[in-house]
């Protein structure tokens, strides 16, 4: 009887451990996707509606990074405890991924009550976290979605609120979306644009676009930065703004940006020796140890200087593993492979970015340049920064120059770089060629493209 007993209790044991995640001790997936089965199947025959969402914490990785993966996990620890602290008797929270959780809240009957309680919710986690010595913050995205009649399912609903998150994700750090039928219209159009990329990109259809950059004083063009441009059959011209983001966060950033460089390079190589040609890396591409083989095999295969090449990567990619991307900038340094910082004073940290890493060339974001004739503090952040390039040894090129007055204060200030509309939009391999050869023969005025 005893035995009996005991194997009956083995067995509840064993099955609790399988619906427990074993580092907080809360209710992994599975336990979720059962109480919502549950919830679903008890109001068959009354649907009420009720809610639930999915929490991803912003930014844990570079915080686990930091700070080591034990500390990580204490971090993970007390987010769990504010969380179930912060559930009523009928309401439930669960791990349900790395650094998600997913909560189910019975008793919420409408979508602005849903996202009241989620957004008490990052409230709750935006307290300073213990990390022995030291402290740590730490924001959430919340995605909601509403149970409303009993064609539902429970994988429909996570389906809606991982739409919701994923627009949260999309907006800024500390955002909550309930889900919305305009959302799911929003991501079927991102699926439809993401299979005609990797179609296009499997068929060769992006193209490379050229700006130019050139020296203020004498005008003279220098380089041109690459830019993507892809131009679809079905869906038009599709604006870089709405295609690189897509390819960045559905995996192909990677082909596209091999693609784009092969063309780049072979348009380039036959160009005077002394243009450098400029071209962006993705953050996604800043933590992909094979980056640079992936340079170095297309620079081989075109027959293209690695010292003409310029390669620019953001603050912001270089926050996400800061020692893969120390790494790669190394490694395309020592083969002739200048690095610029682009869009500085747009990230966080930069001064301590440009301490840790040996940049080549730093590019002043446009938004300080747009402004330069009508906002004095930003006259000050544009003479600081070429002040400490003069004292690092760096290049410097100011972006977004479209009127002839802010050259002029930028050239006063000691900007030797500038690029924007002002010297020429960007072009394709056709339209640069002759660009190019207006300013070799020098017997028609170059204009802007």
């Amino acid at each position: 009887m005893y035995a009996l007993y005991g194997a009956g209790q083995l067995g509840r044991d064993n099955a609790d451990l399988a619906f427990t995640d074993p580092l907080t001790g809360l209710g992994n997936h599975r336990r979720f996707i059962d109480k919502v089965d549950r919830l679903i199947s008890d109001r068959a025959d009354d649907p009420a509606p009720f809610a639930i969402g999915i929490l991803d914490l912003d930014g844990f990785k570079p915080i686990n990074d930091l700070f080591g993966h034990r500390a990580g996990d204490d971090i993970l620890l007390q987010v769990a405890m504010r969380l179930r602290a912060a559930m009523d008797g009928s309401s439930v929270v669960t791990r349900v991924g790395a650094d998600e959780f997913a909560f189910l809240y019975p008793l919420v009957f409408s979508e602005e009550a849903a996202g009241e309680k989620a957004r008490m919710l990052i409230e709750i986690l935006s307290a300073p976290y213990d990390v022995g010595e030291r402290t740590a913050r730490l924001s959430a995205s919340v995605g909601c979605s509403l149970f409303h009649s009993g064609d539902e399912t429970t994988e429909l609903l996570l389906h809606k609120a991982e739409t919701a998150l994923y627009h949260a994700k999309r907006s800024g750090r500390g955002r909550v979306m309930v889900y919305t039928r305009e959302m799911e219209e929003a991501a079927k159009r991102v699926t439809r644009i993401e299979q005609a990329l990797r179609r296009a990109v499997s068929a060769g259809e992006v193209e490379p676009y050229f700006q130019p950059i050139v020296d203020l004083k004498t005008r003279r063009t220098v380089g041109f930065e690459t830019l993507a441009r892809w131009s679809d059959r079905d869906l038009g011209q599709v604006s870089p703004v709405v295609f690189i983001p897509i390819a960045e966060e559905r995996g192909i950033i990677g082909p596209l940006s091999q693609l784009v460089l092969r063309k780049a390079t072979e348009a380039a190589r036959n160009w005077p020796s002394d243009l450098f040609l400029s071209f962006n890396l993705s953050p996604s591409q800043l933590v992909d140890q094979n980056t640079g083989l992936h340079i170095l095999s297309i620079l081989d295969r075109t027959g293209f200087d690695p010292r003409r090449l310029e390669i620019e990567i953001t603050e912001t990619g270089l926050m996400s593993d800061p020692a893969s991307a120390e790494k790669i900038v190394s490694d395309l340094r020592r083969c002739g492979i200048r690095v610029s910082l682009d869009d500085f004073g747009t990230g966080q940290s930069s001064l301590g970015r440009l301490r840790e890493f040996h940049f080549d060339k730093l590019k002043i974001d446009r938004s300080f340049v747009s402004s330069i004739l009508q906002d004095r503090p930003s006259e000050h952040i544009i003479r600081a920064i070429l002040a400490m390039c003069e004292g690092l040894g760096m290049d410097v090129v100011a972006e977004g120059i479209e009127e002839e007055a802010q050259a002029q204060r930028l050239i006063a200030f000691g900007c030797a770089g500038g690029q924007g509309y002002l010297f020429g939009k960007p072009a394709d391999r056709d339209d640069t060629l002759t660009y190019l050869r207006r300013n070799i023969l020098g017997t028609v005025p170059a204009e802007p493209v």
